[in-house]
């Protein structure tokens, strides 16, 4: 009833401190919790520990700024990771929540509406901050966890736009087996999924040239621990890290280069010979990033590719006979742990899935079109090529139906009725001259076709075909706090795993954690905020998160700007 008799809106409770705010006397708002109970969402507050791990809030006073106003930097911050873990998928979802409960959770009175949000959303992504500051996380992420970064998984995220603002190129979809206008994000991941940073392209020039002119270099800056030059020089075959990637990467030539940076490369095989003689494979026990340990059937040889560098080839034998080829320059890992890390590439595929199904990966922030800042000496497809192209290939297709009509007919016996053998002669025929028609259109277009150069450089386009993008600022923002907020729900995972007996209903039961409602009790004299969560479904969830409690109670974390350690109970 407060919430809903406020002058000010729906839950703005806090009258003096908004027009103090409003007319430049005051703000921002000083956090403050009340004693509420029944707290919609309020079971998000479990996260809050893993998120300030993870860095939600490091670097970011340095980063970003908010001009004066009511709410503070923080409680954006907070209000945007909380919302990805509560699966709200865009900022227009929060249109349709309560503002008040919200506020309770992050002790104001409401939060912004969607439009005040999109303002500050949109100030806070000017310039290059959010790049900057997602380069701060990556570093501060390997620093935290040197072991993860020894090898590193690099895939291309194909991103589809919809709309009809912008004017991006086209890419091909292989989860939809369909060439359409998109955008290309190349990520870099941990063994087990976790991101570490991403690098988007408008205008893709494919893994390898990525890879190589910008990936690279940028962990050579970044991945910790890497040998001393005079390791390095002691051990020729000693490695700095190691880079996974798909058959998209497969290129000699590039191993090469990157050999000579003293950079390893692990990727599958794209032209594998003959199989091997089973009796080269021997039985392995096998750990895979999981922790689970199986047992796999390896081989393993030497092979020399076409521009004479050797490099390591395993392979794994299938119960099915199937022999799947590996190819590495990591002259010095076991075939036990290089086998493992090539296949632990699908946990980079997951994470993609998950992302787009739970976190909106692919959910466009802006709606404003710009031109596609690139060189004007990029290479893009050349549209009169394509529509040629695709004018040859529509032809021949029709030519192909006809020339199966034609094969398909039966000529009538002699004795049949003069009127039936001038039928089929007279359908043959016409048969016969669109089958001579079409294979003229076929050679014409194939000349033409092959006239045409296959690429042209950006500054040549056609006006009507030239590339425009949604404003990438704001999503770049957005992505990293959601990178934020999967590191923080993987890390809490791996707390509840270790009291679960089905593991993957972690994630699961923290989704059901974070939508939950809970009493927030805060207490002035102890200087405390007691989240005290509602029961469950079931009782082994309600042991798990007694667990987890217990564990999140250890860090002793102080909600931001405020000197409230913060407590977390179940109901008892």
């Amino acid at each position: 009833m407060e919430d809903s008799a406020a002058e000010l809106g729906m839950g703005a409770t806090d009258t003096a401190g908004r027009m103090d705010a409003a007319m430049g006397l005051a703000g921002p708002v000083e956090i403050a919790f009340k004693p509420c109970f029944d707290t919609v969402n309020a079971g998000v507050l479990f996260s809050l520990p893993a998120l300030l791990a993870q860095g939600l809030l490091s670097h970011s006073d340095k980063q970003f700024s908010l001009p004066a106003g009511y709410y503070r930097l923080t409680s954006i911050f907070l209000l945007l990771a909380f919302m990805a873990l509560s699966r709200l998928k865009c900022v227009e979802s929060l249109r349709y929540c309560s503002p008040g409960e919200w506020g309770k959770v992050l002790g104001l009175d409401r939060v912004p509406e969607v439009r005040t949000l999109r303002k500050k959303i949109a100030h806070l992504a000017q310039g290059d901050k959010p790049a900057q500051w997602s380069g701060k996380l990556c570093s501060q992420w390997m620093q935290a966890a040197p072991d993860n970064a020894g090898a590193l998984y690099v895939d291309g995220h194909v991103r589809v736009y919809h709309g009809k603002l912008a004017h991006p190129p086209k890419h091909y979809v292989a989860r939809q087996k369909l060439c359409l206008r998109a955008s290309v994000d190349y990520w870099v991941n941990a063994m087990e999924g976790e991101p570490f940073f991403s690098v988007p392209k408008d205008i893709s020039p494919g893994l390898i040239n990525v890879l190589e002119e910008e990936i690279v270099p940028r962990l050579l800056q970044d991945v910790p621990n890497q040998p001393s030059v005079e390791a390095l020089e002691a051990d020729p075959l000693l490695h700095r890290f190691t880079v996974v990637f798909d058959r998209e990467g497969y290129s000699p030539d590039l191993f090469l280069r990157l050999k000579d940076k003293r950079v390893a490369c692990l990727t599958y095989h794209k032209f594998p010979k003959e199989n091997w003689n089973v009796v080269e494979f021997q039985t392995y026990s096998v750990k895979l990033a999981s922790g689970q340990v199986v047992d796999m059937r390896l081989a393993e040889r030497g092979v020399q590719l076409t521009n004479k560098l050797w490099l390591r080839e395993v392979r794994k034998l299938t119960d099915t006979g199937h022999q799947t080829s590996i190819l590495s320059t990591d002259y010095k890992t076991g075939n036990t742990r290089l086998a493992p890390r090539m296949f632990a590439r699908w946990s980079q595929e997951n994470f993609f899935k998950y992302m787009r199904e739970n976190f909106s990966l692919d959910r466009l922030v802006e709606h404003c079109a710009e031109e596609i800042p690139a060189p004007e000496t990029v290479q893009v497809v050349n549209p009169e090529y394509r529509s040629l192209d695709q004018a040859a290939r529509k032809t021949q297709g029709q030519l192909n139906r006809r020339l199966a009509a034609v094969g398909s007919l039966t000529m009538p016996p002699l004795s049949a009725p003069s009127e039936e053998l001038e039928a089929f002669q007279e359908k043959k025929s016409a048969l016969d001259e669109t089958v001579a028609e079409l294979q003229r259109s076929v050679e014409t277009l194939k000349k033409d076709r092959k006239a045409a150069p296959k690429h042209t450089t950006l500054d040549k386009l056609p006006e009507a075909e030239r590339f425009t993008r949604c404003r990438p600022q704001a999503k770049r923002l957005l992505d990293t706090i959601k990178m934020v907020a999967y590191r923080a729900e993987t890390a809490m995972a791996h707390i509840l795993r270790e009291k679960m007996s089905r593991h993957d209903d972690a994630r699961q039961l923290l989704r059901a954690i974070y939508t939950a409602e809970a009493d927030l009790i805060p207490n002035m004299d102890n200087k405390t905020l007691t989240v005290r969560l509602h029961h469950l479904a079931n009782r082994s969830s309600d042991d798990a998160i007694r667990y987890l409690c217990t564990e999140l109670n250890s860090t002793e974390t102080i909600f931001p700007d405020t000197d409230l350690r913060v407590i977390y109970e179940l109901v008892s």
